[in-house]
């Protein structure tokens, strides 16, 4: 891990500080001398803090792997959709080589294993009328359809005169395989949410309802546990939370 991300850090903290809480209480609830039940209680934090840390940063790397997949499939897909056609040919071409199977291009078509494959990559899934024109413009010759994505009712006209074809994941898998992915992507730079707008969406004036029930919920818990401090607190940050949203926040 290069860094500590800062959620996994807030995370592994709020669980050990629920944890202390927590055990302060039940060995206070039977008796324990206070000595005793804060040191207690402190390893016990320790110890979910470690456990909590292992079982969160696993799932997070996990994720982020996963993520940034997701990330290059829709570079490459956005990239193949705004590509030129004879340069979008080209690419296609050099991975089916890559993967072994004999790959030509005759009069702007693109055979490959003795089948047409046509490209058709676009924004939106593939409607049925653009699946309509293919087929009455190939005829009777077969094809494999290549596409990000396909509507339900293009999936099933294709399907009834017998054509196939491949989808985003596929292609993106080939690309991946065969290390064929074009080095520089049409807006491969996909610009993400900065900071400062990420922190007006938490703080925008309609977050003042749930951070305003979530307070009130705690400290009315707060009637009907033995410990109350930690109900009593968060529902207070929360309901302050509530109040300077309402008053401070954006639109």
């Amino acid at each position: 891990m290069k860094r500590l991300d800062l959620p996994l850090i807030l995370d592994v903290l709020f669980y050990s500080f629920c944890t202390f809480l927590i055990s302060v209480g039940l060995l206070r609830y039977g008796r324990a001398p206070t000595g005793i039940a804060i040191s207690v209680s402190v390893l016990l934090a320790a110890a979910a803090g470690a456990g909590c840390f292992l079982l969160i940063y696993l799932r997070h790397r996990k994720h982020s792997l996963s993520r940034a997949e997701r990330e290059r499939k829709e570079k490459l897909l956005l990239h193949l959709a705004l590509e030129r056609e004879e340069r979008l040919n080209k690419q296609l071409l050099a991975a089916f080589t890559a993967d072994g199977r004999g790959a030509i291009e005759q009069n702007g078509i693109i055979s490959v294993d003795g089948e047409a494959n046509v490209p058709l990559f676009t924004m939106q899934p593939v409607s049925a009328d653009a699946v309509a024109k293919l087929i009455r413009s190939y005829g009777e010759i077969p094809f494999t359809l290549l596409v990000n994505e396909l509507t339900p009712e293009a999936e099933r006209l294709l399907l009834s005169f017998g054509r196939k074809a491949v989808r985003g994941d596929e292609i993106f898998d080939l690309f991946e395989r065969t290390a064929t992915t074009p080095e520089k992507l049409i807006c491969g730079e996909i610009p993400r949410p900065r900071a400062r707008a990420k922190f007006r969406r938490i703080f925008a004036k309609r977050n003042a309802r749930p951070f305003f029930v979530s307070g009130a919920l705690l400290l009315l818990m707060s009637f009907f546990t033995f410990f109350p401090v930690y109900y009593i607190i968060s529902g207070s940050i929360l309901l302050f939370a509530a109040m300077a949203v309402r008053l401070l926040g954006t639109v």
